[in-house]
């Protein structure tokens, strides 16, 4: 896999956002690292749970069918704070279920977000809150990977071929919240702080004015590009979604920077203030994104959700 052709898209994500890993991550947590490299090592060739980001790396390693070997439309990067030794299990679970990851950081704890910039990666997926907090500081897409609620039976399993077990398409789907996420967050700071209805004027009134891109923007660009490989149409293996507060008439001034920035939507859905987590259902998210934690509560009863924390829904960060 040469690094002189740039890829589409480089995602780099933890081993805790890969795999379910909860169980073990509270051994360590409740009796320290010993008994947990005790505990890995043991169980190695036993393959870890697909975690919450599993269904959409999965569907992104396969954009690369058809693509040259030497130069793949996708790269996944493993980042872990195993041990080389303890994250032999978590290799072994990757081989098992087929993902073609080939490169990889181990860090015996040390914190793994410094590698992200010197890999060239688009986006980061991780389970620690302050990785991610980091990772934006420096300009690159995180989020957040939190544990689903989701209902059993709802988050697919694999089988040991890596074909969806649940029947569902291949069809990678990505839905994106807009103000903090795709945009920047000056709309969103002044409905909490004017309200509802100086948010409205003040977005009539620069209805034709481009808004700020958010650190989502440069993902979606990503995506975008991605999508030219493939047919325009219901062929495509991919399909990505606006799902935002927004409401006529502030709908305007999004599809106008869309159109400046001459990135494609799929499909764009203005709740008004609704819950979200029932469109984004069915929508059928892989992953969705929002910088707000009560929108990730209510998404994450139905589909994977990354949380950005950015912008004014995240003062602490």
């Amino acid at each position: 896999m040469s690094d002189r052709i740039p890829r589409l898209l480089t995602v780099a994500v933890t081993s805790r956002a890969l795999f379910d890993l909860e169980e073990s991550h509270a051994l360590y947590e409740r009796n320290g690292v010993e008994v947990y490299s005790r505990y890995q090592r043991e169980h190695e060739d036993d393959a870890l749970k697909p975690g919450v980001a599993f269904p959409a790396v999965r569907k992104l390693l396969a954009l690369n069918a058809g693509a040259p070997a030497e130069a793949p439309r996708v790269e996944v990067i493993l980042l872990s704070r195993n041990s080389p030794d303890t994250g032999l299990r978590i290799f072994n679970s990757i081989q098992h279920y087929h993902l073609d990851i080939v490169r990889a950081v181990f860090t015996s704890g040390e914190p793994t977000w410094p590698y992200i910039k010197p890999f060239m990666a688009d986006l980061f997926l991780s389970a620690n809150p302050e990785s991610v907090r980091r990772t934006l500081e420096h300009g690159i897409a995180a989020a957040t990977i939190l544990p689903s609620r989701m209902s059993d039976g709802l988050l697919c399993d694999v089988e040991v071929d890596g074909e969806a077990c649940d029947g569902r398409d291949t069809q990678l789907r990505i839905a994106f919240d807009g103000d903090a996420v795709i945009f920047g967050d000056e709309g969103e700071r002044i409905s909490r702080e004017q309200g509802v209805e100086a948010f409205g004027e003040h977005e009539r009134e620069r209805a034709r004015e481009p808004l700020s891109g958010g650190p989502f923007k440069s993902v979606l660009a990503a995506l975008h590009q991605l999508q030219q490989a493939f047919p325009a149409d219901e062929r495509s293996p991919i399909r990505t979604a606006l799902v935002t507060a927004r409401s006529a008439p502030a709908h305007e001034r999004v599809i106008r920077t869309l159109r400046e920035w001459g990135v494609r939507l799929d499909e764009a859905l203005f709740l008004g203030g609704r819950e979200k987590g029932p469109f984004l259902a069915t929508f059928g998210a892989d992953i969705f994104f929002d910088d707000s934690s009560q929108n990730i509560d209510s998404a994450r009863l139905h589909v994977p959700a990354g949380h950005v924390p950015h912008g004014v829904a995240n003062p602490a960060c």
